[in-house]
Order: structure tokens, then C-alpha cells, then sequence
């Protein structure tokens, strides 16, 4: 089958973890944010979410064509697609909780986007600083490590023989995981440089992930966005608020 992605051109966002599974699995799509100028891509996808002539209108994107189906949300994509894909566990079980595991990522996801939009989107940054000053405070104290300290604990619970979230091999929330810790390094270099000494599985975890043939290709490549202040992940030093590491680790 042949995928069709919608997403906004410009920002890897969140469908860039659609990208992830479909590039680990060698898929074969069309990647809307790439396949046209950005200002034809950015029509074609607000198309899609026109509910005036359509009967089941995604609120927002991503979505993901298939056939003729059409799937929104990232943790509803992934579902769908992990078991097509070779990257979800094979008994019921194991893919419901592959799915919760995408669900909590989502829930962080959101929560490191309100780091720097505390008050809501409809408002720029620079409106909004000073709150988002207070806000990544807290988030850097208490709820990166409470979500971080959760896969933690999953991977550690799985020994070192299953090394991976869900099943006996990579799945769809490995990659999810994998780009949340990305992200995070880029917004927030210096908290994550000291939250990461409190994980090792999930540092080693991403580490394997990028480590996998198609998706290291995929990396290294132009197909892959570099991460900006325009995306969910944003880097501004002010909300950056751990020391600087020490020099030489």
C-alpha cells in the first residue's frame, strides 16, 4: 500500500513520528510537506481539514491516507500503522500497550509544547515569556523527570534482554520515544543533560533506535527536518534553566 502524509511544510512537528515509523519500515509514501512548494502543501493539507464538504474531517493535522481510509491523531496513525508496519508486537495484548505507551508520549509531547505557549497558541511567544519562564521551571522539576523516570522504569522492569518498550523487538513507541528525547535535547540541552544521568535505558534506548539502518539513513539525509522555533519542540535559552554541564563530561 501506498501512504499519504499531511503535515505542515517547513516544521518536523508531530509528523515527523509518523516519518519515523514509515522510514524505519521502508514504506512506501508520499510526504505531502515534501512533495510540492510549500505554499501548494500547506493548501493541500488545510483541504483535508475543511469540514464543509466532508463527512469525517481530521481537526488537525497530521493525518495519514490510506487506501481509503483516512486516520488523524499521531497515537491513532501509529496504531494502524505499527502492525503493518512490522513494528508492533503481535498478540492483542502487547499492541494495546504499545498504544498506552503512545498515549502517555502524547501527553508529554503536549506538555513540552506548553512549556513555551503556556497561555495558548493564539498568542506569539514573546507575549507570553514570562509566564513560560515560571512554566518550564516547573516542567524541568517536576514533570520531566516523572515522565522520564517512567520509561525509565518500563525499560528497567524489561531487564536487558528485551531492550525495547513493547515486544521482543522495535515498535512504533521506540520511535516515538526516540524523537520525544530528540526534541528535548534541542529545546532543553542543558535540563536534559542532567535528567539524562537519571536514565540510562532511555538514553541507550534512543541510541538504538537511531542506530537502526533505514532510520540512520533517513537521518543523516535532507528528507530529515532540523528542528526550529517554529515546532513543537523550540529552543530558547531562557526556559533553559539547568547549569551549564561541567566542562570535559
Amino acid at each position: 500500500m501506498r501512504y499519504e502524509l499531511y503535515y505542515w511544510p517547513d516544521i518536523p512537528g508531530r509528523g515527523e513520528f509518523i516519518r519515523l515509523a514509515l522510514e524505519d519500515a521502508g514504506a512506501d509514501y508520499v510526504d505531502i510537506a515534501y512533495s510540492q512548494d510549500a505554499e501548494h502543501a500547506s493548501a493541500a493539507v488545510a483541504a483535508g481539514l475543511d469540514t464543509r464538504h466532508r463527512a469525517r474531517p481530521p481537526f488537525a493535522p497530521p493525518y495519514l491516507r490510506a487506501g481509503d481510509l483516512e486516520i488523524s491523531h499521531v497515537a491513532n496513525i501509529l496504531a494502524f500503522l505499527g502492525p503493518r508496519l512490522a513494528l508492533a508486537p503481535a498478540d492483542e495484548a502487547g499492541r494495546l500497550w504499545c498504544h498506552a505507551l503512545a498515549l502517555t508520549l502524547t501527553d508529554f509531547t503536549a506538555e513540552i509544547h506548553d512549556i513555551h505557549h503556556p497561555l495558548g497558541p493564539g498568542l506569539y511567544y514573546e507575549d507570553q515569556r514570562e509566564v513560560a519562564v515560571r512554566a518550564a521551571a516547573t516542567f524541568i522539576d517536576q514533570r520531566l523527570p516523572r515522565f522520564l523516570g517512567y520509561f525509565e522504569s518500563v525499560l528497567d522492569a524489561r531487564g536487558k534482554r528485551r531492550p525495547w518498550l513493547a515486544g521482543d523487538a522495535c515498535s512504533t513507541a521506540d520511535l516515538y520515544l526516540f524523537q520525544v528525547v530528540a526534541g528535548l535535547r534541542y529545546a532543553l540541552p542543558r535540563a536534559m543533560h542532567a535528567a539524562e544521568r537519571a536514565v540510562p535505558n532511555v538514553s541507550a534506548l534512543a541510541a538504538r533506535v537511531a542506530a537502526r539502518p533505514r532510520l540512520a539513513a533517513y537521518l543523516a539525509s535532507d528528507r530529515r527536518m532540523a528542528f526550529n522555533t517554529d515546532g513543537v519542540f523550540r529552543h530558547y535559552p531562557e526556559l533553559d534553566l539547568q547549569p551549564e554541564p561541567p566542562y570535559g563530561s
